[in-house]
């Protein structure tokens, strides 16, 4: 069923049901970017978008640092050899975590899944991208080097922790396909 034979009549569930498919099937990594910048409005959005995630036990550890100050992008592209595309960006979003938890009883612990839920968060954040016609594309930030690189430039202290730096921008290229990842080979059926 195709976004068009849906909305002919059809139940208005199903054309809603496609749309949503149609966007995870069509997001894409994007790395290059024209220079008109990103409205506030899309940037609320997309902060929006990530914030509705799922987390563990709804904790929400996550925090957002929005970045779409010229000096600032150009220095984490200096720095982060796999986020060159950040000179060219006009905006991004680094998705971090608290990765401490005070217990009910005043107890500080390790937050074990504090990845996971700002990896929900990301994940959010870019079908919301492409769902706004921008381009985005996740850049890893929570290994030690390029952690410590980014917690320099952008003065992240404490138990907060970068997961990923998504650099977000109209595409230069707005033909660029997504890549077909669909692989039959990695289902297994009730056991491995």
């Amino acid at each position: 069923m195709t976004a068009a034979s849906c909305c002919n009549g059809s139940d208005p569930k199903d054309a809603a049901r496609e749309a949503v498919l149609e966007n995870i099937a069509n997001r894409k990594s994007v790395r290059a970017y024209t220079d008109e910048p990103v409205s506030d409005a899309d940037i609320e959005t997309l902060l929006r978008a990530a914030m509705a995630a799922p987390s563990a036990m709804n904790r929400q550890p996550w925090e957002f640092i929005v970045v779409n100050d010229r000096d600032s992008l150009d220095a984490l592209a200096g720095k982060l050899r796999h986020a060159k595309m950040l000179a060219q960006a006009p905006l991004a979003i680094v998705v971090c975590a608290e990765t401490m938890l005070t217990l009910r009883d005043g107890t500080v612990v390790e937050n074990l899944f504090w990845e996971h839920d700002a990896s929900a968060a990301t994940e959010n954040l870019l079908l919301a991208a492409e769902a706004l016609g921008l381009g985005a594309v996740w850049t890893a930030a929570s290994d030690p080097e390029r952690s410590a690189v980014v917690c320099e430039a952008l003065g992240i202290t404490g138990t907060v922790k970068p997961l990923c730096v998504i650099p977000i921008g109209h595409p230069a290229n707005p033909d660029e396909q997504p890549k077909d990842k669909w692989n039959p080979d990695k289902i297994h059926w009730n056991r491995w």
